[in-house]
Protein backbone atom coordinates (compact mmCIF):
# COMPACT_ATOMS: atom_id res chain seq x y z
CA UNK A 1 0.00 0.00 0.00
CA UNK A 2 1.06 3.57 -0.68
CA UNK A 3 -0.04 7.12 0.15
CA UNK A 4 0.36 8.88 -3.19
CA UNK A 5 3.06 11.19 -1.81
CA UNK A 6 6.02 10.96 -4.21
CA UNK A 7 9.40 10.46 -2.54
CA UNK A 8 11.80 10.70 -5.46
CA UNK A 9 12.05 11.20 -9.20
CA UNK A 10 13.92 8.19 -10.55
CA UNK A 11 15.77 7.85 -13.84
CA UNK A 12 15.37 4.86 -16.14
CA UNK A 13 18.80 3.30 -16.77
CA UNK A 14 17.62 0.43 -18.93
CA UNK A 15 14.31 -1.10 -20.01
CA UNK A 16 13.24 -4.17 -21.97
CA UNK A 17 9.79 -5.62 -22.63
CA UNK A 18 9.78 -7.26 -19.18
CA UNK A 19 12.43 -5.59 -17.01
CA UNK A 20 13.20 -2.04 -15.95
CA UNK A 21 16.20 -0.61 -14.08
CA UNK A 22 15.81 2.70 -12.26
CA UNK A 23 18.34 4.92 -10.52
CA UNK A 24 17.12 6.52 -7.28
CA UNK A 25 18.38 8.23 -4.15
CA UNK A 26 15.89 6.31 -2.00
CA UNK A 27 17.39 4.05 0.66
CA UNK A 28 16.10 1.42 3.10
CA UNK A 29 14.99 -0.81 0.22
CA UNK A 30 15.55 -4.54 0.07
CA UNK A 31 15.05 -7.19 -2.60
CA UNK A 32 11.39 -8.21 -2.50
CA UNK A 33 10.17 -4.78 -1.40
CA UNK A 34 7.32 -3.06 -3.23
CA UNK A 35 7.91 0.31 -4.89
CA UNK A 36 5.36 2.35 -6.81
CA UNK A 37 6.75 3.33 -10.22
CA UNK A 38 4.47 5.98 -11.75
CA UNK A 39 1.88 4.53 -9.38
CA UNK A 40 2.31 0.90 -10.47
CA UNK A 41 3.33 -1.44 -7.67
CA UNK A 42 6.46 -3.33 -8.72
CA UNK A 43 8.70 -5.72 -6.75
CA UNK A 44 12.42 -5.06 -6.41
CA UNK A 45 14.29 -8.04 -7.89
CA UNK A 46 17.86 -6.74 -7.67
CA UNK A 47 19.78 -3.83 -6.15
CA UNK A 48 23.04 -2.58 -7.61
CA UNK A 49 24.18 0.51 -5.75
CA UNK A 50 21.57 3.18 -6.46
CA UNK A 51 19.94 1.17 -9.25
CA UNK A 52 16.81 -0.90 -8.58
CA UNK A 53 15.68 -3.64 -10.95
CA UNK A 54 12.04 -4.67 -11.45
CA UNK A 55 10.29 -7.26 -13.58
CA UNK A 56 6.89 -6.30 -15.01
CA UNK A 57 4.22 -8.46 -16.58
CA UNK A 58 2.48 -8.20 -19.97
CA UNK A 59 -0.64 -7.02 -18.11
CA UNK A 60 1.32 -4.17 -16.52
CA UNK A 61 2.71 -3.33 -19.94
CA UNK A 62 -0.77 -3.24 -21.48
CA UNK A 63 -2.50 -1.20 -18.76
CA UNK A 64 0.18 1.28 -17.68
CA UNK A 65 2.57 3.75 -19.30
CA UNK A 66 5.63 1.77 -18.24
CA UNK A 67 5.98 0.23 -21.70
CA UNK A 68 6.27 3.78 -23.10
CA UNK A 69 9.33 4.59 -21.01
CA UNK A 70 12.77 4.83 -22.56
CA UNK A 71 16.31 5.08 -21.31
CA UNK A 72 16.71 8.37 -19.36
CA UNK A 73 12.93 8.72 -18.84
CA UNK A 74 11.99 10.00 -15.39
CA UNK A 75 9.46 8.29 -13.11
CA UNK A 76 7.68 8.98 -9.85
CA UNK A 77 8.79 6.68 -7.02
CA UNK A 78 7.28 5.88 -3.63
CA UNK A 79 8.23 3.18 -1.17
CA UNK A 80 5.47 1.10 0.42
CA UNK A 81 4.03 2.67 3.55
CA UNK A 82 4.80 1.43 7.05
CA UNK A 83 2.76 1.61 10.27
CA UNK A 84 4.83 4.68 11.18
CA UNK A 85 4.12 6.51 7.89
CA UNK A 86 2.09 9.70 7.98
CA UNK A 87 -0.87 9.21 5.64
CA UNK A 88 -0.58 12.57 3.88
CA UNK A 89 -2.38 11.53 0.70
CA UNK A 90 -4.94 8.70 0.49
CA UNK A 91 -4.85 4.91 0.42
CA UNK A 92 -3.27 3.90 -2.91
CA UNK A 93 -2.93 0.21 -3.79
CA UNK A 94 -0.51 0.51 -6.70
CA UNK A 95 -2.92 -1.42 -8.94
CA UNK A 96 -3.42 0.76 -12.01
CA UNK A 97 -6.95 0.74 -13.45
CA UNK A 98 -6.23 2.36 -16.79
CA UNK A 99 -4.17 5.02 -18.52
CA UNK A 100 -5.36 8.23 -20.13
CA UNK A 101 -4.12 11.31 -21.95
CA UNK A 102 -3.28 14.81 -20.71
CA UNK A 103 -5.63 17.21 -22.49
CA UNK A 104 -4.31 20.55 -21.19
CA UNK A 105 -1.83 22.09 -18.76
CA UNK A 106 -2.38 25.68 -17.66
CA UNK A 107 -0.70 27.83 -15.04
CA UNK A 108 -2.65 30.48 -13.16
CA UNK A 109 -0.64 32.37 -10.58
CA UNK A 110 1.35 29.74 -8.69
CA UNK A 111 -1.06 26.91 -9.42
CA UNK A 112 -1.30 24.43 -12.26
CA UNK A 113 -4.62 23.29 -13.73
CA UNK A 114 -4.26 19.98 -15.56
CA UNK A 115 -7.01 18.28 -17.55
CA UNK A 116 -7.26 14.63 -18.58
CA UNK A 117 -9.53 12.70 -20.92
CA UNK A 118 -12.21 10.48 -19.38
CA UNK A 119 -12.61 6.94 -20.69
CA UNK A 120 -15.30 4.36 -19.98
CA UNK A 121 -13.22 2.60 -17.32
CA UNK A 122 -13.11 5.63 -15.04
CA UNK A 123 -16.16 7.73 -16.01
CA UNK A 124 -18.45 6.55 -13.20
CA UNK A 125 -15.74 6.78 -10.53
CA UNK A 126 -14.55 10.35 -11.16
CA UNK A 127 -16.46 12.75 -8.90
CA UNK A 128 -15.84 16.31 -7.77
CA UNK A 129 -13.63 16.46 -4.66
CA UNK A 130 -12.98 12.73 -4.94
CA UNK A 131 -9.52 11.17 -4.62
CA UNK A 132 -7.64 9.92 -7.66
CA UNK A 133 -4.03 8.78 -8.14
CA UNK A 134 -2.32 10.01 -11.32
CA UNK A 135 1.12 8.55 -12.04
CA UNK A 136 1.12 7.62 -8.36
CA UNK A 137 0.33 11.14 -7.10
CA UNK A 138 -2.56 11.54 -4.67
CA UNK A 139 -4.78 14.27 -6.13
CA UNK A 140 -8.31 15.64 -5.77
CA UNK A 141 -10.68 16.01 -8.70
CA UNK A 142 -11.47 19.72 -9.12
CA UNK A 143 -13.94 19.51 -12.03
CA UNK A 144 -15.32 16.82 -14.29
CA UNK A 145 -17.78 16.15 -17.06
CA UNK A 146 -18.48 13.28 -19.46
CA UNK A 147 -15.23 13.71 -21.41
CA UNK A 148 -12.69 15.55 -19.24
CA UNK A 149 -11.68 15.87 -15.60
CA UNK A 150 -9.19 18.27 -14.06
CA UNK A 151 -7.02 18.61 -10.98
CA UNK A 152 -5.22 21.53 -9.40
CA UNK A 153 -1.56 21.13 -8.45
CA UNK A 154 0.36 23.28 -6.04
CA UNK A 155 3.93 24.22 -7.09
CA UNK A 156 5.41 21.75 -4.57
CA UNK A 157 3.64 18.82 -6.23
CA UNK A 158 4.23 20.00 -9.78
CA UNK A 159 7.93 20.67 -9.34
CA UNK A 160 8.81 17.65 -7.19
CA UNK A 161 7.14 15.07 -9.42
CA UNK A 162 7.53 14.22 -13.09
CA UNK A 163 4.68 16.59 -13.94
CA UNK A 164 7.15 19.42 -14.46
CA UNK A 165 8.31 17.40 -17.51
CA UNK A 166 4.82 16.48 -18.73
CA UNK A 167 3.14 17.95 -21.81
CA UNK A 168 -0.21 17.79 -23.56
CA UNK A 169 -0.77 14.36 -25.13
CA UNK A 170 1.37 12.44 -22.63
CA UNK A 171 -0.10 9.21 -21.24
CA UNK A 172 -0.55 8.92 -17.47
CA UNK A 173 -1.50 6.06 -15.15
CA UNK A 174 -4.81 6.25 -13.29
CA UNK A 175 -5.85 4.49 -10.09
CA UNK A 176 -9.39 5.04 -8.87
CA UNK A 177 -10.04 5.48 -5.15
CA UNK A 178 -10.45 1.92 -3.84
CA UNK A 179 -13.34 2.94 -1.58
CA UNK A 180 -15.38 3.88 -4.65
CA UNK A 181 -14.99 0.30 -5.85
CA UNK A 182 -16.17 -1.11 -2.52
CA UNK A 183 -19.23 1.13 -2.56
CA UNK A 184 -20.01 0.00 -6.11
CA UNK A 185 -19.70 -3.65 -5.12
CA UNK A 186 -21.98 -3.21 -2.14
CA UNK A 187 -24.64 -1.04 -3.73
CA UNK A 188 -24.15 -0.92 -7.48
CA UNK A 189 -23.91 -4.47 -8.75
CA UNK A 190 -27.35 -5.77 -7.89
CA UNK A 191 -30.06 -5.76 -10.53
CA UNK A 192 -32.43 -4.66 -7.80
CA UNK A 193 -31.70 -1.10 -6.69
CA UNK A 194 -31.40 -0.83 -2.96
CA UNK A 195 -32.68 2.09 -0.96
CA UNK A 196 -29.89 3.39 1.27
CA UNK A 197 -31.27 3.21 4.81
CA UNK A 198 -29.74 3.31 8.28
CA UNK A 199 -30.23 -0.45 8.53
CA UNK A 200 -28.44 -1.02 5.21
CA UNK A 201 -25.51 1.17 6.29
CA UNK A 202 -25.24 -0.70 9.60
CA UNK A 203 -25.48 -4.04 7.84
CA UNK A 204 -22.51 -3.16 5.64
CA UNK A 205 -20.36 -1.66 8.39
CA UNK A 206 -20.56 2.01 7.48
CA UNK A 207 -21.99 3.02 10.86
Amino acid sequence: MFTGIIEDIGKVINITDSKIEIETCLDDIKTGDSVAVNGACLTVTEINGKVLSFDYSPTTSDITNISLLKKSSVVNLERALTLQTRLGGHIVSGHIDTSTKIVDIKKSGNFYFISFSVNEKIKKYVVNKGFIAIDGISLTVAENNETVFSVTMIPETFNKTIFHTRKTGDIVNIEIDVFAKYVEKLFGKSDEKKEITMDLLKENGFI
